[in-house]
């Protein structure tokens, strides 16, 4: 699991109040976590959507930590679901996250076009990659700072 905080991108610094209505605060910094897989995304299977599903399951919980640590902080914070786009822990707004999307333009990957699909292609591991998105009112490096700490102390 590869983890970076970044300031938001230009599409979610335009459109915060869309993709979380109730937050009071702006989005200060976009957690991107790439997580490596045996397969790659080009083909829809039953094998592949069960890597997609573990790897789902396995951004949910790190990230649920994530939010919740930086929540005691005083910020706040939430993770989208890779699936649908929406917020877990917010109320939904009008718009939703493309995880992709997010990657590509913060990360500068390129994608690929599979079915109507894009999927995200990481400069060494391909089309192997399953992104996901968490975002916080809390600056990058105190980002940063909750990660490695939920990466190194907690049961993940």
């Amino acid at each position: 699991m590869f983890c970076s905080a970044h300031p938001p991108s230009s599409y979610i610094r335009a459109h915060g109040s869309q993709l979380l209505p109730g937050w009071s605060l702006p989005i200060a910094s976009v957690l991107i976590v790439i997580q490596p897989c045996r397969v790659e995304f080009v083909e829809r299977t039953s094998e592949n959507e069960r890597y997609k599903s573990e790897l789902r399951d396995r951004f949910l919980k790190v990230g649920f930590q994530i939010a919740l640590e930086l929540q005691k902080l005083g910020h706040l914070a939430d993770l989208f679901d890779p699936r649908s786009g929406l917020p877990m822990l917010s109320v939904t707004g009008h718009k939703r996250l493309d995880d992709v999307a997010v990657a590509q333009s913060v990360l500068g990957y390129k994608t690929c076009d599979r079915g109507g699909c894009h999927v995200l292609v990481h400069p060494t591991l391909g089309a192997a990659v399953y992104p996901s998105t968490l975002v916080s009112s809390a600056p990058p490096a105190v980002m940063e700072s909750v990660v490695a700490y939920i990466l190194t102390n907690k049961t993940v």
